[in-house]
């Protein structure tokens, strides 16, 4: 019975032992194993090998064994999306649209978490688009300010978004926090006695951690859902750059750069000092679940060069120092870049890959006229953004530009997946130079840009119709917490 014994050389196995062997076989090796005979090509094609293969290329990962009934033309179906959205990125053919704006007010600062974006403006106002329903009329989140108060609102310092939170930091001290799945007003309201420095939110729970003069403290809700200091840990110097580690479970751990010194802060301990050379201040910083990565910019008598240092945040030592660069680095992504590499951007304009493997420098791409302001990177391709206003897109296996666009102000953030990408030029003055504020096209120049990209629609960009021109079946169905809590 073949269907029970399987005629493998010159032996009889089992069913269940020929498919522990074919699982070590890739797709195109499962395609010639099929073509063997009609028993191989029963177990080429058997659901359990499709599916482990569609996990381990991260296709469907939330997925279960018994949603599809054949894995196999699934499969097909994601490599065939995959080669369609990387020739989208290639070519820029897509839909792009400018997020709305605020008339009175200049963009202050702007964060993204998987195609949802958030921005705060100097009138205090904060707003949060949904780009991935296409939707792009932006609620307003409420700030509970006296509406009889004289003047204007402070500025909006930071904001920060994730799956279930918007926070927004202002130039008074105050901090607010909403729950995107309850409603446009803020579940909690904290204030310090002076500016928050720094604003960190955790991409995977509802930790949030603030800077503010010689204080860090770490905010999250009880199991009964009221807000509370979780720790408090007192610096030495003005926090610069504050960063919450990923996957730290129960207690929250952050890493936070003042000046010369990198603390390491871990909710249960006291603030303990990770990095700290005097004279050698920190110039950026990013963290991945047991790493964290920063640029040191040499100075004194004895000139070392520029670098960026990984410690491990386990063992709380230096892995690597990387770099010899004259230009300070003005940025580095180490959480969202393929294992054993990260890419940073430094004041020389130059984009590099770091191979952490080998402490070397894999790749430095001449990438701005100006220095670098942020950048992130996948398995093929790099997304940097310049002080000049440029975003370049880049496939760095072939040392080639792809395509590259321009705006004003410089950009302060870029976000890309898979098929989208976020950017914002974010101006580096405050208020708007022209007085004629009922002139658009005038203010427009002054204000800042917030781009959305989706490379999911084969499309030119140049061709793409603006969001209020779109049919409405075109708006894929998509059931997001924001559609419920802003009706």
């Amino acid at each position: 019975n073949e269907m029970d014994d399987v005629p493998f050389f010159d032996i009889q196995l089992p069913y269940e032992l020929a498919i522990n062997i074919f699982q070590y076989l890739d797709r195109k090796e499962l395609g010639r194993c099929a073509q063997v005979s009609k028993t191989w090509k029963v177990i080429a094609e058997d659901e359990v090998l499709w599916y482990r293969l569609c996990q381990q290329e991260g296709h469907l990962p939330e997925s279960s064994i018994s949603d599809y009934s054949c894995w196999k033309l699934i499969f097909q179906e994601c490599r065939a999306k995959e080669h369609m959205l990387r020739t989208n990125w290639k070519n820029r053919k897509g839909a792009v649209s400018e997020l709305e704006h605020i008339p009175d007010a200049v963009l202050c600062d702007v964060h993204s978490h998987d195609g949802v974006v958030i921005a705060g403006y100097t009138s205090g106002d904060v707003r949060v688009w949904d780009t991935r329903t296409w939707d792009y009329t932006a609620p307003f989140l409420e700030s509970e300010y006296e509406e009889d108060e004289p003047g204007m609102q402070p500025y909006v310092s930071f904001v920060r978004i994730n799956s279930s939170l918007a926070v927004a930091a202002y130039e008074d001290g105050f901090l607010n926090i909403w729950d995107l799945r309850t409603g446009k007003y803020p579940v909690h309201r904290f204030e310090h006695d002076a500016r928050i420095q720094a604003l960190a939110l955790s991409q995977d729970d509802v930790t949030v951690a603030t800077a503010s003069a010689f204080d860090v403290v770490m905010l999250r809700p009880s199991e009964e859902g009221y807000w509370q200091i979780t720790a408090e840990f007192e610096v030495q110097k003005l926090v610069d750059y504050l960063e919450i580690v990923p996957d730290t479970e129960r207690y929250p751990v952050a890493v936070a750069t003042a000046g010369d010194l990198v603390y390491l802060l871990k909710a249960e301990d006291s603030a303990r000092t990770l990095h700290y050379v005097y004279g050698q201040p920190v110039t950026c910083l990013d963290v991945s679940a047991n790493q964290a990565a920063f640029g040191v910019k040499s100075l004194g008598w004895v000139y070392e060069g520029n670098k960026i240092l990984v410690y491990s945040l386990e063992a709380e030592r230096c892995l690597s120092k990387l770099g010899n660069a004259l230009g300070d680095f003005t940025c580095v992504n180490l959480r969202d870049s393929p294992p054993n590499l990260m890419v940073s951007g430094n004041m020389d304009r130059r984009v590099r890959i770091h191979d952490l493997r080998t402490d070397k420098i894999a790749l430095s791409l001449s990438a701005h006229q100006l220095g670098v302001s942020a950048v992130q990177m996948d398995d093929w391709k790099i997304v940097s953004g310049g002080e000049e206003g440029l975003v370049s897109v880049w496939d760095y296996r072939m040392s080639q530009k792809l395509w590259e666009v321009h705006s004003r102000h410089p950009v302060r953030h870029l976000s890309f997946n898979s098929h989208s990408l976020i950017t914002a030029n974010v101006p580096y003055e405050r208020v708007v130079r022209n007085t004629d504020l009922d002139n658009f096209t005038t203010h427009r120049r002054h204000r800042g840009l917030i781009h959305a990209y989706e490379f999911a629609v084969d499309r030119l960009a140049f061709q793409s119709t603006l969001p209020i021109c779109r049919a409405a079946d075109t708006v894929p169905g998509y059931n997001y917490d924001l559609a419920l809590a802003f009706p």
